[in-house]
Formats: structure tokens, C-alpha cells, sequence
């Protein structure tokens, strides 16, 4: 008896984009009542390192992982990893998310394996597929997704073991910074490109040339300066160098062109706050007595990784089922949400004897840009592609 596949197993992007989401808004939901001591879950996680892992390794590593099982087939060539397989890959991400969740009773180690069993099943289809598909030069995927494993694995030994999650949690923003650096710094400038050639603009922006790839390294080498040298005055000053850098290719994507399409200035605007992450958390390094480095950590975690998933994942979802790659009002409600919320954490130490109001107005604002994004899109994820 033939069996067809159901819809939201036909690609990565599916269950992932959607599940990420109710996972960034979760981390946040559960994190403000924990914050004040109003809710204490069954975790071997101190309540910070809970909140950390939820949203880098849970819900970030979940639409990192519906990204690339995408866009590696496109990569390939191949048929998207689907079915089984990725109904496989769903439940290992949703028994690690109830492992972390629930590792004061069964225990910090089991949990922990539960946990890394979504990279490491990861990593075993990435390298398959490049392999099948004879596209070697798509590996930096495969090691991409590898060291953020690896930062998972670090940052269970240091939640566990030391007590408190440090190195692991500065890698594990840097590596995912990297990727929006690497992908996002192509994708950004040509996706533009075409926007503007095809309404027959001239003058366009340039593609990735040699300053780009310096820009890179430079990132590169300032966001592994300071993942194990924070207090350096020598990382303070590249990762002030590294927003220079980051903030002159902003400049000449010249993201003000395209305004009249969201769906593409959105991705400017989160890239945007790249340069803007790097030069405040720079700052604040040397000057912590008028910024506070977890303030300014925050334009990254808040403002960079919200705005652009919100971004790519409004754009894949409506790309791959055949939708217009038009955004509507509701899309740039949940911009508008996810910057107000980045805006408002950022400011949050500034507010004085109000700091925990602000913090639930930026978790708020966060809270329903998300869950508005898994409303509105599960019909796109879940549901048949518009037929052609």
C-alpha cells in the first residue's frame, strides 16, 4: 500500500522554522518568571544557563538546522532529507529540548547525550548528503554545525561540572554569528542585486569581492579573541575594528534602496546590528561603567539572531511553498516586534529601578514576534505548497 509523506516532513525548513519559534518564544516565556523566582523547572541547569541553552542550542540550533537541511539540497542537488529521516530528526530535537528541561531528575549526563544526539544526527546527514552529492566544497556546513555541536557538548560540561556555562556560551554566539556573517553577507548584497535589476536600477551594489573576505577574517579573528579572552583590552579593540569593517559593507549593500520591499530591507536592517553588536560590546569592554557588556551582548542575541531568523524565515517559507516573495502587514508587524523588543533589552540596565519592567516589556515584544510568527506561518509550514 503506498503511503505519501506528510507535507510538513517534505523539508527541513517545515517542522524546524516552526518548532524554532515556539522555542524562542518559550525560552523567553518561561525565563521571566524563573528570573524572579515565581517558576522552577525540574533542570540541573542553574536558571541562567537554561535560559542560554534553550535559545542558542534549542531553538537557534532547530532553524539553523531547518536552513541548512534546505539549502543543502538546493547545494546538491539532491532530494531534501524528508520522511522518516527528518520525522527522525523532529523527535531527537524535541526529546533533547525535554532532557534539559528535566535533567535534575534523570540526571545531568543522560541529559545530556539526549541533547547532543540532534548535532551529531546533524552533522551524520550534512556529510552524507555532501558526499552523495559530490559537492565538497559545501563541507564548512558540515563543520559549521560540528563546532556548534561541540560548544553544546562544552557547554553541558561547564553547566554541570564548573557550574557555570562561560567559554561554551561566547563560542556558541560567535559560531552562529559567523554564520549570519559568512551567509548572510552574501545572501544580503545579492539577494539586492536582483531586487534592484530586475526593476532595471543601476549603480548596484558589489558582490563579495576581497574586502568582504577581509572583513570575514577580521570577524573572524576578533569573535575568537574574545570568546577566550573577553577581558582583553587587545579583544575590546578588534572587535571595535571588526564593526568598522562590518559597518562599511552595510554601507555598500546600500540597504536604503530597497525600501519599498520589507522582506528585504528587514534582512539590511538585522545585519545592520551586526557592526552595531560588535562596536557596543567593544566599548563596554573597556568602558563597563557606562555600558554593561551583557546589555551590549544583547544587540547580538536580540537584535542580530532575532531580526534575521524572523527574516529568512519569512522569506524561505514563502519562497519554497510557492508564495509571493512579498511581505504583508503581518510580516512587518513581527520586525517591528522583534526590534522594539531588541531596542528595549538593550536599554533595559538604563532604566534604573525599573530594570525588571523593562525586561518583561523586551520579553514581551520578543514573546509575540514569535509566537505571532508560528501563528500566522504553521498554514505555510504545515499546509500544501500553492499549487503553480
Amino acid at each position: 500500500m503506498r503511503t505519501s509523506t506528510p507535507h510538513w516532513l517534505t523539508c527541513g525548513f517545515r517542522p524546524f522554522f516552526f518548532l524554532g519559534a515556539l522555542a524562542m518564544a518559550a525560552g523567553v516565556l518561561l525565563w521571566l518568571p524563573m528570573l524572579t523566582g515565581h517558576l522552577t523547572l525540574p533542570t540541573a541547569f542553574a536558571p541562567r544557563d537554561w535560559h542560554v541553552h534553550t535559545m542558542l542550542f534549542g531553538a537557534m540550533f532547530a532553524i539553523i538546522g531547518g536552513f541548512a537541511l534546505t539549502a543543502v539540497s538546493n547545494w546538491t542537488g539532491r532530494p531534501p532529507v524528508q520522511g522518516r529521516e527528518l520525522l527522525f530528526l523532529v523527535a531527537v530535537w524535541c526529546l533533547g529540548r525535554v532532557a534539559t528541561a528535566s535533567s535534575g531528575a534523570i540526571g545531568g549526563l543522560p541529559a545530556a547525550f539526549v541533547d547532543l544526539a540532534f548535532p551529531a544526527s546533524l552533522v551524520w546527514f550534512f556529510a552524507r548528503e555532501v558526499i552523495r552529492g559530490g559537492s565538497s566544497h559545501n563541507t564548512m556546513i558540515v563543520a559549521t554545525v560540528a563546532l556548534l555541536g561541540l560548544a553544546d557538548a562544552a557547554f553541558h560540561y561547564e553547566a554541570l561540572v564548573l557550574g557555570y556555562a562561560d567559554y561554551s556560551t561566547r563560542a556558541a554566539i560567535a559560531i552562529i554569528l559567523m554564520l549570519v556573517i559568512l551567509i548572510g553577507g552574501r545572501l544580503v548584497p545579492n539577494f539586492s542585486r536582483n531586487w534592484l535589476r530586475n526593476r532595471g536600477r543601476d549603480a548596484l551594489p558589489p558582490a563579495f569581492n576581497r574586502f568582504d573576505a577581509i572583513a570575514t577574517g577580521v570577524s573572524l579573528l576578533a569573535l575568537v579573541a574574545w570568546t577566550a579572552f573577553p577581558e582583553a583590552v587587545a579583544s575590546a579593540a578588534l572587535l571595535l575594528v571588526a564593526g568598522g569593517f562590518n559597518a562599511a559593507r552595510v554601507v555598500r549593500w546600500q540597504g536604503w534602496r530597497v525600501t519599498p520591499e520589507p522582506l528585504l530591507l528587514v534582512l539590511h536592517v538585522g545585519y545592520a546590528t551586526v557592526p552595531l553588536g560588535f562596536l557596543l560590546e567593544g566599548y563596554a569592554l573597556l568602558v563597563p561603567s557606562t555600558l554593561d557588556p551583557v546589555a551590549a551582548l544583547h544587540t547580538w542575541l536580540v537584535g542580530t539572531f532575532g531580526t534575521m531568523t524572523l527574516g529568512v524565515m519569512t522569506r524561505a517559507a514563502r519562497g519554497h511553498t510557492g508564495r509571493p516573495l512579498v511581505a504583508d502587514r503581518g510580516d512587518v508587524a513581527l520586525y517591528v516586534l522583534a526590534l522594539m523588543g531588541a531596542a528595549a533589552r538593550i536599554a533595559a540596565p538604563f532604566t534604573h529601578g525599573n530594570f525588571h519592567l523593562a525586561l518583561d516589556i523586551a520579553g514581551s515584544l520578543w514573546i509575540a514576534a514569535f509566537l505571532g510568527y508560528a501563528a500566522s506561518y504553521a498554514p505555510v509550514l504545515l499546509g500544501k505548497p500553492l499549487k503553480g
